[in-house]
């Protein structure tokens, strides 16, 4: 699990982005082996805990997914906005296709 203020803003100020409509994934070469994940969902974005705590969960599930393929990497996902009236199913949805065009894209991470 990416922790920290300092790991957030490396990854944030050197990671390629991937944007989609509710989520931004923001991806570097990891720091150290395996990889780390990190969760940025403000409350602007959804305003009750448990809805923040809802898609937290979804997303956790979904990176325990595909582990073995992002041991190379740091990611955050961030949540930009959620659909009105809140489908968190569209949200966390919206993460496997952002992490297929990461692991798509790898050599021209990690040659960045």
């Amino acid at each position: 699990m990416l922790t920290g203020q300092g790991a957030f803003d490396t990854v944030f100020r050197g990671g390629r982005r991937i944007e989609g409509r509710y989520l931004q994934l923001v991806a570097m070469p990891a720091a150290r082996v395996p990889g780390r994940a990190g969760y940025v969902i403000g409350k602007k974005a959804l305003p009750r805990a448990v809805d923040r705590n809802r898609i937290r969960r979804q997303l956790r599930e979904i990176v325990r997914a595909h582990r073995a393929l992002m041991q190379a990497f740091d990611v955050i996902l961030r949540v930009k906005a959620a659909p009105k009236p809140l489908d968190c199913n569209a949200v966390s949805g919206e993460a496997p296709r952002l992490l297929a065009t990461l692991f798509a894209s790898v050599p021209a991470i990690t040659s960045a």
